[in-house]
């Protein structure tokens, strides 16, 4: 998830973010080894040097005999950084 939400946050900032908080995580189901699991992001609010990204994994049988189902979701914070690991402004869209 962190990696999905990485690259959602790294398109919106334009280069590289680090992960700075997990503010809630809600696990609904557990995933059998062998599941395929897709990540879907939505990026919930931009400040001056970060991005905020909802994350939902949905889980599905590698047969797809059953439908996906939702197994967690979380809010993730990332930070924009420069090449030397300093915060940086998040341009405007």
């Amino acid at each position: 998830m962190d990696l999905a939400g990485g690259i959602a946050a790294g398109r919106r900032a334009h280069g590289r973010t680090v992960t700075i908080a997990v503010q809630e995580m809600t696990f609904l189901r557990p995933v059998p080894v062998g599941n395929l699991v897709s990540c879907f992001t939505e990026i919930l609010k931009v400040g001056r040097t970060s991005v905020t990204v909802k994350i939902e994994a949905w889980a599905q049988t590698h047969d797809d005999v059953d439908d996906p189902v939702k197994v967690t979701e979380g809010v993730f914070t990332y930070v924009a950084i420069d090449d030397a690991g300093k915060p940086r402004e998040v341009p405007p869209e």
